[in-house]
């Protein structure tokens, strides 16, 4: 499995989405490829997300902190999650 950093370089570059509603979209609608959720955020916010990834057989990968997800997605803020679209 790759390292973290080599999967936050792949968010970086990648078209993305940021956010939880606009996670959902792309998994419901099958645009996203991979999504990243943060350890730290609350549970209440990424867990369904990873259950939908998981009923989806999409990918999901686990970042350290919303702070070093935010930076992968060039946002001046923290990230619950993000989304590698197809």
């Amino acid at each position: 499995m790759k390292q973290t950093a080599a999967m936050l370089d792949d968010l970086q570059a990648a078209n993305k989405v940021v956010g939880a509603k606009q996670i959902r979209r792309a998994i419901e609608s099958g645009a996203a490829k991979c999504v990243f959720l943060a350890k730290d955020a609350d549970s209440s916010l990424v867990d369904p997300i990873s259950k939908l990834c998981e009923a989806s057989q999409i990918e999901c990968r686990w970042v350290g902190s919303m702070e070093e997800l935010g930076h992968a997605c060039k946002i001046a803020v923290g990230a619950a999650a993000a989304a590698i679209l197809a």
